[in-house]
């Protein structure tokens, strides 16, 4: 049988190889919000010929006047919603001359205003609130089904640091790719990182019913070696699960969605490959970690130390 609890430390030791290098560009460059957040121009266009040019090229055209992170927005079939840094009148003038020649005609202004960092501050705000309420009432609602097990409130606690987890892996992916691609922080970013939330807690709570479930028939096992039988009897469910109804159609928009869609789709990629992999070798783990009371003995080996 697998070993998965038994090598624990290694895979935190993994979350920690991608974690740690994220905060760090985080705590050195920031994270990288988008106009969503920061606030500047917002440009609609309707395009006489009835059809917009490709998203991409607009981006090309944008980066070739120094914007290198405008947004672009498709609606119908020949409108496009621009947003963009606040920009000088002569590169706002030079945008539409560029995107009149790329749609081979004339296009037509539908809106061009200024806008603020209200929206994207509501949005963050609720999501806050949101990811505090959500532990909240996992912790409470968990201790609650689970009353029957011995220390259930430590499922609910174990379950909200799986989601943590895969809160700070998305957040680091998002930093390295910032760096990389120029990724941002955005309202669709904000509803993936909600969708992963929810799916993570789902999956956690899987694994720990049927933990649940065995701790009753087979009381004489030591709680490590349950919990380890209980992880590998989910193992294949979440594995094929994952795969066969999320990954693949998320593969499919990142490589073929569009500009639009990529980052966004690869976000929540990485989210649901992390909050099934949480759910497996985070939460459990750190349930046996603290049944077993294993932080005691490393407080023991940090006091031989400083006495040697």
């Amino acid at each position: 049988m697998l070993n998965i609890i038994g090598n624990r430390y290694k895979f935190f030791a993994f979350s920690a190889a991608i974690i740690i290098p994220g905060i760090l560009i985080m705590a050195i460059w920031g994270i990288p919000f988008s106009i969503d957040f920061r606030g500047g121009n917002r440009l609609e266009v309707q395009f006489a010929s009835g059809k917009y040019p490709e998203p991409a090229k607009i981006f090309e055209l944008y980066q070739s006047l120094g914007v290198g992170d405008a947004k672009v927005v498709t609606s119908g079939t020949d409108i496009v919603d621009i947003l963009t840094p606040p920009l000088e009148a002569s590169v706002t003038i030079a945008a539409k001359d560029g995107l009149r020649k790329l749609s081979g005609g004339e296009i037509i202004i539908r809106q061009e205003l200024a806008v603020g960092p209200t929206i994207g501050q509501e949005v963050t705000r609720n999501a806050l609130l949101t990811l505090i309420a959500t532990s909240v009432m996992l912790v409470v609602f968990i201790s609650f089904s689970f009353r029957g097990v011995e220390n259930a409130v430590h499922y609910g606690i174990a379950t909200v640091v799986a989601l943590v987890h895969d809160v700070l892996v998305i957040f680091s992916i998002l930093a390295i790719g910032g760096r990389i691609w120029g990724w941002q922080v955005d309202t669709l970013f904000m509803t993936a990182l909600l969708t992963v939330i929810a799916f993570s807690a789902q999956d956690t709570i899987v694994v720990f019913d049927r933990l649940r479930e065995n701790s009753s028939i087979f009381r004489k096992l030591d709680f490590e070696q349950l919990t380890n039988h209980s992880v590998v009897q989910t193992l294949s469910r979440s594995i094929n699960t994952q795969l066969m109804t999320v990954d693949f159609m998320l593969l499919a928009l990142t490589l073929f969605g569009g500009v639009t869609l990529r980052e966004f789709a690869t976000v929540l990629l990485v989210g649901m490959i992390s909050g099934s992999y949480s759910s497996i070798f985070i939460a459990a783990p750190f349930l046996v970690i603290w049944e077993k009371k294993e932080w005691r003995t490393w407080f023991r080996g940090a006091r031989k130390a400083q006495e040697a």
